[in-house]
């Protein structure tokens, strides 16, 4: 792809960002289809699409496919693995969630605290609190944001609670 075309594309694929913050997903949909017209292998916007499937047409299928799309032709782009990681927990599907959570550790440039999140999130699902509470408190040492750490310590605190329930 020469510099121009990729240059053109990148314009693209950011008009299409702002369409889905301004919540025109139609238009945002046609631009990003347009897109992998050009360049079907432009991962990030098979990764917007899988995002638009997911959250708003709620077609799982489909958002996988995308997302799939996205982690082969752009490996390095962090958000499909937040976005892919959270469809394969709301799907329950724990095995393959471990797998993009184990490999998302390696990419360079992720969110370290928002992926322990999804560990704890996915054991505490699972029942597993004692190893939610420790990724809880990876998501602590890696967070900046007070906010952030009083919610894990209130999820802290929720698992221990569901332990002494349950």
């Amino acid at each position: 792809m020469s510099n121009n075309i990729n240059f053109f594309l990148e314009e693209k694929f950011i008009e299409a960002d702002n369409l889905i913050k301004d919540n025109l997903l139609s238009e945002a949909v046609n631009t990003l289809n347009d897109i992998l017209s050009e360049a079907p292998d432009f991962g990030k916007a098979h990764n917007h699409l899988g995002w638009i499937y997911e959250t708003k047409i709620k077609d799982y299928t489909k958002a996988e496919e995308h997302y799939k799309l996205a982690l082969k032709f752009s490996p390095e782009y962090t958000a499909v693995y937040y976005n892919y990681s959270i469809l394969l927990s709301t799907l329950r599907r724990f095995d393959e969630l471990l797998g993009i959570l184990d490999k998302a550790l390696h990419v360079s440039g992720i969110n370290l605290s928002t992926i322990y999140n999804e560990y704890a999130i996915m054991y505490e699902s699972q029942g597993k609190y004692d190893d939610a509470i420790k990724y809880y408190k990876l998501y602590v040492q890696n967070s900046y944001d007070n906010k952030m750490i009083e919610t894990a310590a209130d999820s802290i605190n929720r698992c221990k609670r569901k332990k002494e329930i349950l």
